[in-house]
């Protein structure tokens, strides 16, 4: 459908990021694969080597960034109150 690249997506996963996921993520142009699970080593090095941003254990405002921080910016979350 002429679709492709799709650099304005972000792909979330429901699992772990693998390294085919990551593979078809940086093949359809997709910068951003977050996963609510660890992302392989394997993904994490083909991110690293593609420029992929690899986000893992994606839970509410928290994360932690395995590959290409440089396309997040950081925002100021509210502390809780109580």
């Amino acid at each position: 459908h002429g679709n492709l690249p799709l650099n304005h997506t972000i792909l979330l996963v429901s699992g772990r990021a693998s390294f085919e996921l990551a593979q078809k993520a940086v093949m359809a142009g997709i910068p951003v694969l977050a996963a609510v699970s660890a992302p392989s080593s394997l993904a994490v090095d083909l991110a690293t080597e593609t420029g992929l941003t690899l986000i893992g254990f994606l839970r509410g405002p928290s994360m932690n960034v395995y590959a290409g921080e440089e396309r997040l910016t950081p925002a100021v979350v509210p502390a809780a109150r109580g």
